[in-house]
């Protein structure tokens, strides 16, 4: 019997955060769980755009009290060009 997935939950603390691949693009994502988020992605189970491009690592992150906030963030600094992202690291 396959076995069932978690429910995503949309309460509580999220975090948007950025991973520098090996390739040294940047991809950006959210999650309830940084670190966890991240080890993820390094065993080739996270995001399609970062299973190619491992390893990866956590350059980047900040802290939102809802997901609403996380979500609408991560679709903002997707959008950024490298230069203002990286303008966006600099100034935390």
């Amino acid at each position: 019997m396959p076995r069932k997935k978690k429910p995503f939950k949309r309460k509580g603390t999220f975090y948007v955060y950025i991973v520098q691949c090996a390739d040294e693009t940047y991809y950006t994502g959210f999650s309830p769980h940084v670190r966890k988020r991240v080890k993820l992605h390094n065993s080739g189970k996270g995001a399609k755009y970062t299973r190619d491009r491992r390893p990866v690592k956590l350059i980047w992150y900040k802290k939102y009290k809802n997901f609403k906030c996380a979500f609408l963030a991560e679709k903002r600094i997707k959008q950024l060009t490298r230069s203002q992202k990286e303008r966006l690291m600099r100034s935390v």
